[in-house]
């Protein structure tokens, strides 16, 4: 079968790695009833990872005709006559709209259906959110007939239920295997209590007898008693006392007194206290990544939110989450009333930094939403909540990371004093979240 790369533009590059096969037609029939068969429509639509009937849907749309493409068979038809250049042409139109990603030009994009019936398109290679044009014929016949995810919300909802019951059960054993450690070693720590004692008292006892009897017993009890010492010391050694009293104890008698009082001074010397200059230095830092960050976006490279998570992971002598916390900054310096509206505006820059499954990125995000909120503490800090929706319903943060962040920071008091009020801002938030889920879950 022949291929050909996706997208006209890539026509000319023998590397590309992204091929479809070319598109086959045939006319049948006559008269009124002539349709025009596109023979190999499925392995074309599996090759753009579109739902086929998309694709036929698009030409019916595009020509003003009957289209209809059969599940059972895999069939698809456009009625009339239809060239295979008229037609290509059209399929490349739907892929430059609904396929190729709008940031960086790659064809690894998968359809997604937000809350307001929205679509828009996350590419896999640069993590961009394209905004489908809500205004073309095929997106009506797209929110009737949505796309098969992979992972349907029901699917994650159970799976998330299932780990957290897996972990409850997870602690309470490690809870009882704690007890019954506990139980044993108390046990054991009385069974060797009282057998020191016995040794004790029975060795006592014979020394006495020893000394009355005759003068040269005493060597013999101090032989006897001295196997019974070793004894206790092997059955107590995992009972050592590591107290700083004991240390104490132990060096006094193994060294001489004046070595022993230079060490005991040496480890009763107070820790050093902790630099008061370091959140001065943390903020200098933080400011001058984000001058860093601001030149960067004004250049023309720096203008694709696609080439941003490349130079974020080039800035050296930081932490991902200070490289997170600058880019807020420097997105929304200065920003106080509307910072929502600014951040639905700039949506695109931050939904290409958070990129992986495991939910770090949307953390570090929200840690820096937090942290930039309580430094402003004006309006910004009052649309907190404003913010994480608008994120959310874009698909940028996940119901899990923003629960699971605002319980962290509710019981840890966050970063700084005005975390506090962060958490009572953004309550009523993780309040409808929650109540949305279990809506979900009785429908």
């Amino acid at each position: 079968m022949a291929l050909q790369n996706i997208g006209a533009a890539n026509s000319d590059d023998a590397f590309y790695r992204y091929k479809m096969p070319k598109m086959i037609t045939k006319i049948e029939g006559r008269g009124n009833g002539i349709k025009t068969k596109i023979v190999n429509m499925v392995d074309i639509a599996k090759a753009l990872a579109r739902p086929a009937s998309y694709t036929t849907k698009y030409f019916g749309c595009e020509l003003g005709a009957q289209s209809k493409f059969d599940e059972k068979t895999g069939l698809s038809h456009v009625n009339g006559a239809h060239d295979t250049v008229k037609l290509a042409g059209l399929l490349e139109n739907f892929i430059k709209k609904y396929v190729q990603c709008y940031g960086c030009g790659n064809p690894e994009t998968e359809i997604n259906i937000t809350k307001s019936q929205m679509i828009t398109m996350k590419c896999a290679a640069c993590g961009y959110l394209s905004d489908v044009d809500m205004r073309d014929k095929l997106t009506t016949f797209i929110l009737k007939n949505p796309p098969e995810q992979k992972k349907g919300g029901k699917d994650k909802k159970a799976m998330r239920r299932a780990e957290k019951e897996r972990l409850k059960e997870g602690e309470a054993a490690d809870e009882e295997q704690k007890k019954t450690k506990k139980v044993v070693k108390k046990k054991s720590t009385t069974a060797v209590s009282s057998k020191s004692k016995k040794k004790a008292s029975g060795g006592g006892g014979s020394d006495e007898d020893h000394h009355s009897s005759s003068g040269g017993g005493g060597s013999q009890g101090d032989e006897n008693e001295a196997p019974d010492e070793d004894d206790e010391d092997d059955n107590v050694q995992w009972q050592t006392d590591t107290s700083l009293e004991a240390a104490k104890q132990r060096i006094e008698e193994q060294l001489s007194a004046v070595t022993a009082e230079m060490v005991i001074l040496s480890t009763a010397e107070p820790e050093r206290p902790k630099s008061t200059n370091k959140s001065l230095s943390n903020s200098n830092t933080e400011e001058s990544l984000a001058e860093k960050i601001k030149t960067y976006l004004k250049t023309p490279g720096g203008a694709s939110p696609g080439q941003l998570p490349t130079f974020l992971a080039s800035l050296s002598g930081s932490s991902p989450q200070e490289a997170m916390d600058a880019l807020f900054m420097a997105l929304f310096e200065g920003v106080e009333k509307g910072i929502a509206k600014e951040v639905g505006k700039k949506k695109a820059y931050l939904s290409a930094v958070v990129t992986g499954d495991d939910g770090s990125q949307q953390m570090f995000l929200l840690r820096a939403i937090e942290r930039f909120s309580v430094k402003s503490k004006g309006d910004a800090m009052k649309e907190v909540a404003l913010v994480l929706k608008v994120l959310y319903d874009a698909d940028v943060l996940e119901e899990e990371q923003i629960v699971k962040w605002y319980e962290e920071g509710v019981a840890s008091g966050g970063h700084g004093k005005g975390s506090a009020q962060v958490w009572k801002n953004v309550k009523p938030f993780i309040e409808w979240l929650q109540n949305a889920e279990s809506e979900s879950e009785e429908e």
